[in-house]
């Protein structure tokens, strides 16, 4: 198992939309944008590609449209949420076509906020029936339940097959309590992108990010100068982008990100319905800052 693939800079992918479909052309220019860019690879279908949004097929689509463009250029991970039904997420795994994909990322079920030994089972469940490696996925504002250090470190030396957590919390003690702890598979990702900088400072490996949508080169360039202990460079790219953050989670996430997408002529900020595309006020100030990094590259 290669957990190595998956430090660095990782991309939450969006899935843009035109007129309510799927935009294909643009999800091809966002693809070559990443990877030409810098990141490290890509994850499709997660929270910032909207998948709860998208069907069983389109999801498929998308997925199989990513792996044929991406070319095996950089690894995939694909998202893979349950809802509450850990049994149904677990038939889907048993029965999918993981060519392609170099791991799963999961989160743990949201609205029925599991116990510590819930979520452990319905990880260990995951875990049986998945070919490939997994990333857990522990994001507690969305999901209602945080996964504590102790469960995470409980699963990782229960099977290697967990390769990597996505630290979501944004409580950075909890993320050094894994790094402390973690067996040396276990690879500890920031998945809040400001505080990407300290926890690699801190021993983590990497980030799973959302801006890195719309600014792959700074973004994976810090990540990239930090794991190198170039912390002057990373500070310096870091203060960078530290203005850009906020406006892309004022009006929630994706939509934030896809403003910025749109800024920069990659796709438009459509999303689907319960989300809504940011104001026009969001919008202008996001160009404002994407300007500061960018300079003359943002159009007016």
């Amino acid at each position: 198992m290669k957990q190595h693939q998956f430090s660095g800079t990782g991309v939450a992918l969006v899935t843009p939309f035109r007129q309510g479909a799927i935009d294909y052309p643009a999800l091809e220019r966002i693809i070559e944008h990443v990877i030409s860019g810098g990141v490290d690879y890509i994850v499709s279908l997660g929270t910032t590609g909207e998948a709860i949004t998208l069907s069983a097929q389109e999801c498929r689509d998308v997925l199989d449209f990513t792996i044929e463009k991406v070319a095996r250029r950089v690894p995939i991970v694909a998202g893979f949420f349950g809802g509450n039904f850990t049994e149904a997420l677990v038939a889907k795994i048993r029965q999918y076509n993981f060519d392609g994909i170099a791991a799963i990322m999961c989160s743990s079920p949201a609205y029925s906020k599991p116990s510590q030994e819930g979520i452990y089972q319905h990880y260990m469940a995951v875990e049986q029936a998945s070919p490939i490696p997994i990333i857990i996925y522990n994001v507690p504002g969305r999901t209602s339940s945080n996964i504590l250090p102790d469960t995470i470190l409980r699963l990782a030396h229960a099977s290697e097959r967990f390769a990597a957590v996505k630290e979501a919390s944004g409580d950075l003690v909890q993320a050094m309590k894994i790094i402390k702890n973690r067996p040396e598979h276990l690879l500890v990702l920031s998945g809040d992108d400001p505080l990407t900088l300290p926890m690699i400072a801190a021993g983590g490996n990497g980030a799973i990010s959302v801006i890195a949508n719309a600014l792959p080169a700074p973004f994976s360039d810090m990540v990239r100068a930090a794991l190198n202990n170039d912390l002057t460079t990373a500070r310096r790219l870091n203060l960078d982008l530290l203005d850009v953050h906020p406006w892309l989670y004022v009006e929630g996430n994706p939509p934030g990100i896809k403003a910025a997408m749109e800024v920069l002529e990659l796709c438009t900020r459509e999303v689907r319905i319960p989300l809504t595309p940011v104001s026009e006020a969001t919008r202008q100030g996001l160009q404002q800052e994407l300007a500061k990094v960018l300079g003359a590259a943002v159009k007016a």
